[in-house]
C-alpha cells in the first residue's frame, strides 16, 4: 500500500502539491473566519464542586456564573474623592455590559471588606451570567476597554482585572521561529545541502499549519485549553521535521546505491515511511488513550494534538514524495562547505567503536547510565499535582497584576474564595447555618467568612469562605478536605441542610484528585500497549520488556527535572520562571502519552536494524554494534532537532508551555543519549542471545508487524511498477 501511495504521489506530484496548498489555505481561512472557543474551565462532572455549581445555577441565577474582579490601587489611598468618582463611574458602566449580572463596589456597605486595611488597594466583584470558560469575548473585551479608559490619565491609579475570564491566551510567539531556525542549522550539518535541508522544514510547516487550524476548529466541538495551539505546534514541528528527516535520509541512500529517483522515493517510503506511520500511529493511539481520564479539557488536548500528528504523518508519506519528485537527483544541490567523504565501513565509525567500548565494560556502563537516570528522577518523589493560579501568569497579563495587588493588600487567599452552596427544604430551620459560619471562622487557615445569603426560592443559601493561603497552595487543598470531612458535617449534624464546597479553587482541587487517581491506570495501559506492539514487531519478550523499563526511566528523569525547576525552583530564574508552584495535573499524562510515541520512533529505528543484523549474522554483539553504527547519526540529528524545538518553547511566556518544553526536551535528550547509546548496548550485551528469546506458543498467537520492507520488496516493486505504467503512465509529472 505504501509503495503504491508513494509512486502515485511521485507521478502525480503537481496534483499532490496543489491539493496540499489548497488544503492549507482553505482550512486556515476557515479557521480564521470562524475563530476559536478555547476554554479555561477545569470543571468535572460528578464532583462536589460541580454539584455546588449546579445548585447555584438553579437557585441563584444571578450568582450561577463565575466572579471576576476589578482591582485598583493608589499609593496615596483609594478613598480620595476623585478616585472614588472615577471608579464608581467605571463600576456603573461595567454593570451595564451584556453578560454582567452585577457589580459589588467596595464603596458600598456590602463591599466594605473589599478595601485593604491600609486603604491603598481595593477591588470590586463582577458577577457574570456564565462560567468563566463560557463568558463571550465581546463581554470581556468591552470591560477591558472601559478599564483602560478609566486608568488613562488617572494620576497614579493602577487598575487590573482578576478572574479566569480575563486571562490572556498565550499566543504563538517567537518560540516556533527559534525552534525552526535551530532545526535548520542541525539539518544543514546533517545533510550539507540547502535543498535537502529545506524539504523536512517545508513538510513540517504544511502539516503544522493545517494542524493548528484544525485545533481552532475542533475547539468549537470539544473543550480545548487556551494553550492547545502552542502544544500542537510544538509537537507537530518536532515530529514533522523528524519524520521527514528519516525519509529524506533513506531517499539519499537510495540514490547513492544507484536507484533512479522514483525507485528511491518508493524505497524510502516503504522503509523509513513504515517506521514513520508506525511511530505516528502509536503517538495518536496513546494520546487518544487520554480519554480514559474522563476529563473534557484533557480530551480536547488529546484530539487537537493527535490530529496535528496525523496530518504531519500524512504530509510525510504523500507531500514529501511529491516534493522529492521535483528535487530528483538535485537533492544535494546548493551544498554547504565541502562534500562529505565517501562513506566509511561501519566498523571504522565512531559509533561502532563506541558500542565496542560499552560492550567490553557492560556492567560499569549499565551502572553509570542507571545512576544518571535515577539521580535525575529523584525529585519525582516530591511531585505535587495542582492547577496553577494566576500568580504564575506572565507579569504582562492583567490577571497576574490583579493577583499580586490582591495578595499584597488582602492576602493570597482572596484570589481563590470557596463558595459553599447549601440546600434544604422550604421552611426548614436554617439557624444551623449561623453556627456553620461561626465554625468556619474558627477554622485554621480561614481568613474570612461572609454571612449566608438565602435564595429567592427560600430553599438554598450561599456562603463565601476566604482561605489564608493561595489557590494552588497545599494548605488550601487541605482546608477544602477539612471543611468537607469534618467542619461542615459536625456543624450540620442532625439537620436537613446539605452543603457543597465549590468555586474555581475547589473545582481545580477536585479535578487534580481525579486525574491523580486515574494516572496509574493510564500509564499502565500505555505500557501494556507498548510491550505488545514491540513484541509483535521484534518477536522477542525481553527486548520489549527492556524498552518499557527504559521508557519509564527516561520519562521519570524528565519528571524529576520538571519538579526540580518548576516546583523546587532550581535554575528557574534562567528559564524566566519567577514563581514556583505545583505541577499542573494534566502535564504528566500528556508528557507520558507524547513521549511514549516519540521514544517508540527511536526504539523501532534502532532495534529494527539490530534485529536485521542479528538475523543475518546470528552474532548478538556484532548486530548491536552494526545497528548502533548505522542509525546513530540519524537518531542523533533527529534527537537534536526535537530537543531544540521543544527547548525553544521554554522561551515563551506561558508557564505550562515552558513546563512541557523543558520536560519533553529533557526526555528526548536522555532517551537518545543515556538510553540509546549506553543502556541499550550494555543491556543487550549482558543478555546476549537471550534478547531474542520468543516462546513458540507466543509466536503462534502474536500477530507479526513489519516496520521494514519485506524480503521480496524488489519483486513487489517490479509488479507494482508495471501496474502503475498502465494506470498512470510514465513517471514524468502529469
Amino acid at each position: 500500500m505504501l509503495q503504491r501511495l508513494a509512486a502515485w504521489s511521485y507521478r502525480r506530484r503537481r496534483r499532490v502539491l496543489v491539493l496540499w496548498i489548497v488544503a492549507l489555505i482553505g482550512i486556515s481561512a476557515i479557521g480564521s473566519s470562524i475563530g476559536s472557543t478555547f476554554s479555561q474551565s477545569f470543571a468535572l462532572s460528578g464532583t462536589e464542586s460541580q454539584r455546588a455549581t449546579t445548585l447555584l445555577q438553579s437557585r441563584f441565577p444571578a450568582r450561577a456564573g463565575d466572579e471576576g474582579q476589578i482591582v485598583f490601587a493608589r499609593s496615596a489611598g483609594v478613598n480620595d474623592a476623585a478616585v472614588r468618582a472615577r471608579m464608581e463611574t467605571l463600576f456603573a458602566r461595567v454593570a451595564a455590559v451584556p453578560g454582567v449580572t452585577g457589580v459589588v463596589s467596595p464603596y458600598t456597605p456590602d463591599g466594605a471588606r473589599q478595601v485593604a486595611q491600609d486603604g491603598t488597594v481595593a477591588f470590586a466583584t463582577v458577577d457574570f451570567a456564565q462560567r468563566a470558560s463560557d463568558v463571550p469575548s465581546s463581554t470581556t473585551d468591552a470591560i477591558r476597554r472601559l478599564v483602560s479608559s478609566a486608568e488613562h490619565g488617572s494620576g497614579g491609579l493602577r487598575v487590573a482585572l482578576g478572574g479566569r475570564m480575563f486571562q490572556e491566551s498565550p499566543g504563538l510567539g517567537p518560540a516556533e521561529l527559534i525552534g525552526i531556525v535551530a532545526a535548520i542549522v542541525i539539518l544543514l550539518v546533517a545533510f550539507g545541502s540547502l535543498l535537502a535541508m529545506g524539504l523536512p522544514i517545508l513538510t513540517a510547516l504544511f502539516g503544522v499549519g493545517i494542524g493548528i487550524a484544525l485545533v481552532e476548529l475542533l475547539s468549537h466541538v470539544v473543550t480545548t485549553p487556551d494553550f492547545g495551539t502552542q502544544l500542537a505546534s510544538m509537537i507537530g514541528i518536532g515530529v514533522g521535521i523528524d519524520y521527514a528527516l528519516f525519509i529524506v535520509t533513506r531517499y539519499r541512500q537510495g540514490l547513492a546505491d544507484g536507484l533512479d529517483p522514483e525507485r528511491a522515493v518508493v524505497r524510502a517510503i516503504d522503509t523509513a515511511g513504515r517506521a514513520v506511520v508506525f511511530a505516528a500511529t502509536t503517538v495518536v493511539i496513546s494520546l487518544l488513550g487520554l480519554f480514559l481520564m474522563g476529563v473534557d479539557f484533557v480530551n480536547g488536548m488529546a484530539v487537537g494534538t493527535s490530529a496535528t500528528v496525523a496530518i504531519v504523518m500524512l504530509a510525510s508519506v504523500t507531500l514529501l514524495p511529491a516534493i522529492l519528485g521535483f528535487a530528483g537527483r538535485t537533492i544535494d544541490r546548493f551544498s554547504i562547505g565541502r562534500r562529505r567523504a565517501a562513506a566509511r565501513r561501519r566498523d571504522r565509525t565512531m559509533w561502532f567503536r563506541w558500542s565496542r567500548v560499552i560492550q567490553h565494560r557492560p556492567w560499569p556502563a549499565f551502572g553509570v547510565g542507571l545512576a544518571i537516570l535515577v539521580l535525575l528522577a529523584v525529585p519525582l518523589l516530591s511531585m505535587r499535582l495542582a492547577f496553577p493560579d494566576a500568580g504564575g501568569n506572565p507579569t504582562s497579563d492583567t490577571t497576574r497584576r490583579a493577583y499580586d495587588l490582591v495578595s499584597s493588600g488582602f492576602g493570597a487567599g482572596f484570589n481563590g474564595p470557596l463558595v459553599l452552596a447549601a440546600e434544604f427544604p422550604k421552611g426548614a430551620d436554617t439557624t444551623a447555618l449561623d453556627g456553620l459560619a461561626g465554625a468556619l471562622r474558627d477554622t485554621p487557615d480561614v481568613a474570612a467568612v461572609t454571612p449566608a445569603v438565602t435564595s429567592p426560592s427560600g430553599d438554598a443559601a450561599v456562603l463565601r469562605v476566604i482561605p489564608r493561603s493561595s489557590p494552588q497552595s497545599e494548605s488550601t487543598a487541605d482546608l477544602v478536605n477539612r471543611l468537607r470531612d469534618r467542619v461542615i458535617p459536625r456543624a450540620l449534624r442532625g439537620t436537613s441542610i446539605q452543603v457543597h464546597v465549590g468555586g474555581l479553587t475547589a473545582s481545580g482541587i477536585d479535578t487534580s484528585n481525579r486525574l491523580a487517581a486515574r494516572l496509574p491506570i493510564f500509564i499502565g495501559a500505555v505500557l501494556v500497549l507498548s510491550f505488545l506492539l514491540l513484541m509483535a514487531v521484534f518477536r522477542s519478550v525481553l527486548v520489549p520488556l527492556k524498552a518499557v523499563v527504559m521508557n519509564l526511566l527516561s520519562i521519570g528523569a524528565a519528571y524529576g527535572v520538571v519538579v526540580a525547576v518548576f516546583q523546587w525552583g532550581w535554575f528557574s530564574g534562567l528559564l524566566g520562571v519567577d514563581k514556583t508552584g505545583p505541577i499542573a495535573p494534566f502535564v504528566p499524562m500528556m508528557m507520558f502519552a507524547i513521549l511514549f510515541g516519540l521514544s517508540m520512533d527511536y526504539e523501532v529505528f534502532l532495534l529494527s536494524r539490530v534485529r536485521e543484523e542479528y538475523d543475518r549474522t546470528h552474532d548478538n554483539a556484532l548486530a548491536v554494534a552494526d545497528g548502533l553504527a548505522s542509525t546513530a547519526r540519524v537518531i542523533t540529528a533527529a534527537a537534536l532537532i526535537m530537543v531544540t524545538v521543544f527547548g525553544s518553547f521554554v522561551l515563551g511566556d506561558s508557564t505550562t508551555i515552558k513546563l512541557f518544553g523543558l520536560g519533553l526536551a529533557t526526555a528526548i535528550l536522555v532517551d537518545a543519549t543515556v538510553v540509546r547509546m549506553v543502556l541499550v548496548p550494555a543491556t543487550m550485551e549482558l543478555l546476549g542471545d537471550r534478547n531474542w528469546w520468543f516462546p513458540r506458543w507466543l509466536d503462534r498467537i502474536v500477530p507479526r508487524l513489519h516496520v521494514e520492507a519485506g524480503p521480496d520488496v524488489d519483486a513487489e516493486w517490479e509488479q507494482l511498477s508495471g501496474e502503475l505504467e498502465e494506470e498512470l503512465g510514465d513517471p514524468r509529472p502529469a
